[in-house]
Formats: C-alpha cells, structure tokens, sequence
C-alpha cells in the first residue's frame, strides 16, 4: 500500500511511501487487540483502593444493648458493618491489576492496529517535522493545514523529539509518541495516524520484517 507524504504546509511532496506489509497489511487479529488493551488499561491501575472493615474502624466493642427483651434485631457494637458508622462488608482492598501477554500476542496485536488503520486510509506521512523550538502555535499550523484539525491525532516522531512532543502538550487532540514505544491503545484512541517520515522506517525494524519506506516518484 502506497501513501503520499506532505509537506509541512499541507501540500503534497509528489511522491509516495510503500507501508511495510508485514506491518501494514496482515489479517488482523481482534482478540489480541483486546488481550493488549486490557492488559495496558489493567497496567495503569494503581490498586491502592482500601476500605474499613469491622476489625479497623475507630469505636467501642460494647455491646450497644441487651440481647433480648428489646423487641428488635440483635445488635453488636457500633463497629457492626450493619452500623452507619460500621466498618465494609468485602470492602476492596490494596491489589495489584497487572496482566502479563506474551510478546508476540503484543506485536500481533500492535500490527492488527495499524492495518485497520491503513484499511481506513487514515495514515498521513509528512516531511520533516523539525522544531527550533517548542511551538503548539506552529504544529496546530500543520494538523490544520493537513485538514485533521477536528480529528483526534496520534503523531509518530523518528526517535525522541522533545521541541514535538512540548508543541502537542496543549491540544487536548494531538498525542505525541514515539513511533517504536506507541501502543495498540495509543493506535486504537486515535482517529489519524501522522507519521514523521522517518518514523516508518524505525517502526518496521522493530514490528515488520521488511524495509517499510520507499521513495516513489510521481509523474
């Protein structure tokens, strides 16, 4: 599959790049999509919940009033779960939520993504992508010149660039990764997929099997 690749300024660069097929066009996998995104979700809990139950909560273990002739339920202390101020049934308690995949069910699970999003004809290559300096002002320029201002942007950088990476901090719909640490989550939440140029060739060393850019004059 062939993409075209843009200029800063939105206007095509007359030629195109060749998606590495092994990335780019297999037969996607639903379930280890889902196996990775859950076990990245699941990752990303704290499980620091804690509550009470009827052995911690401050209070008195007197019995509040006589077992029988009362006319109601027998009562215990005010430590009772039954008790407003009681302790919790099966409250939760400190766990830890992290899930373990297998390394080759999270790189079929990455590939799937990126060829639904082929699929959907929503990969956009652009030249470039070097900042002197850090500038949302100037990379909002560029998803808005690429007509995605009001789609939800993963862009993937060639290796770390921080001047990017600051630039998207303040749009709340451009995500700046890398494009070899970029999750299935990360592929999956975004509606477009910008690539630096570069970044396609980082990413089919570390997921494809082949070279995946290749320079393709157009007439």
């Amino acid at each position: 599959m062939e993409v075209k690749v843009y200029r800063q300024d939105g206007t095509e660069a007359n030629r195109t790049v060749v998606l590495d097929p092994t990335i780019f066009d297999i037969t996607p996998n639903d379930h280890t999509i889902w196996l990775d995104v859950r076990a990245i979700q699941a990752n990303a809990r704290q499980g620091t919940h804690k509550a009470k139950e009827r052995g911690e909560v401050a209070g008195s273990t007197r019995k509040l009033y006589r077992q029988k002739g009362t006319g109601g339920a027998r009562g215990g202390s005010a430590k009772s779960p039954l008790r407003r101020s009681g302790g919790t049934i099966f409250g939760p308690r400190p766990r830890d939520y992290s899930m373990k995949i297998n390394r080759k069910v999270k790189s079929l699970a990455r590939r799937s993504a990126y060829t639904y999003k082929a699929r959907e004809q929503a990969i956009y290559v652009v030249e470039g992508l070097d900042f002197d300096a850090p500038s949302t002002r100037q990379l909002n320029g560029i998803i808005q010149a690429l007509g995605l201002a009001d789609r939800k942007v993963l862009l993937l950088t060639d290796g770390t660039n921080s001047n990017v990476y600051l630039s998207g901090r303040n749009n709340p719909k451009v995500s700046v990764k890398e494009a070899t640490s970029a999750s299935t989550l990360d592929v999956v939440g975004a509606q477009v997929l910008v690539f630096q140029e570069g970044a396609l060739d980082a990413l089919s060393s570390v997921l494809g099997q082949g070279a995946s850019v290749e320079a393709n004059p157009q007439a």
